[in-house]
């Protein structure tokens, strides 16, 4: 059983992804890991042949410039890593999803077991997701994503990169018969909402004209409006008193708690989020 890591990256400096931490998370467990690195001027593509392990293998990439909706580069850029990707199985992590150590047992365990089942698609991870800084997290987010597929060229990724579907009928891996997914047994820990203010701005602008080209919508405009990004939801996060990922741990021990008082059950807009958004947890 081959497996094949694969990602993509761009200006991974200039926002503060953890990229090298994402990649070296899984790397014990992969045979090649696939960096589709895409034409930058901040050091992105220096600091991936930084990390110098034999598994990496680089494919120098230029956006299309003129696909500016629904974040729909993403997946383009996702899909030409891919598309290098040898193994049976490809275990995909953005730019800013860590796997913790404690977990690759039993991920290697579940592509075993299910590599002798071919219905099985793509495996489910479960999600934790950091906002502001390592110790909230967001409830409310998305629960599980597929990051492990079956590499035998049914299954690409779509839409803005958060999930796959099947090429041949567009249908969604994550809408269809139960027996198409699979756990994993693993996390992802998802680190795309710590920075510091002033680099979460630039990101979300950036990642505005992705999405809606040189016309944002209403709700985006502030964006382009303030100095630096407001985490609004902040105060009613959930607290975090797990363990991080190991290869997180230095970047993590340089980066502040951003209210150590905060308590979500004292304030009234944990309660109204409830009522809108359900409680979870």
């Amino acid at each position: 059983m081959k497996v094949s890591g694969f990602t993509f990256c761009r200006n991974a400096v200039r926002y503060d992804y953890p990229v090298v931490e994402s990649i070296r998370s899984i790397l014990p467990i992969v045979d090649e890991f696939v960096v589709n690195v895409g034409r930058c001027e901040d050091g992105t593509l220096e600091l991936i042949r930084s990390i110098g392990d034999p598994k990496i293998r680089i494919v120098e990439s230029v956006w299309d410039e003129t696909l500016r909706k629904d974040g729909l580069i993403y997946s383009q850029e996702t899909n030409i890593a891919l598309a290098s990707c040898t193994g049976e199985w490809a275990f995909y992590l953005q730019a800013d999803e860590v796997i913790h150590e404690d977990d690759l047992p039993g991920i290697v365990e579940a592509m075993r077991t299910y590599h002798r089942r071919p219905e099985v698609k793509g495996l489910l991870f479960r999600y934790r997701h950091f906002v502001g800084d390592y110790w909230s997290t967001n409830p409310w987010f998305y629960h599980r994503a597929v990051r492990i597929i079956r590499n035998n060229g049914e299954v690409e990724s779509c839409g803005d990169a958060v999930g796959f579907h099947f090429k041949a009928t567009g249908q969604y891996l994550q809408s269809g018969p139960r027996q198409w997914l699979a756990p994993s047994s693993g996390r992802v820990f998802h680190y795309g909402w710590v920075k510091d203010p002033k680099t979460m701005l630039a990101k979300k602008q950036e990642m505005t004209t992705v999405y809606h080209g040189d016309a944002p919508p209403p709700s985006e405009a502030k964006l382009y409006t303030q100095d630096t990004f407001e985490f609004e939801d902040y105060d009613i996060l959930k607290g975090f008193r797990g363990s991080h990922p190991a290869v997180m741990l230095e970047r993590i021990s340089r980066y502040p708690v951003r209210d150590p008082r905060r308590n979500r059950w004292l304030r009234f807009a944990f309660y109204k989020a409830v009522l809108r958004r359900g409680f979870r947890g």
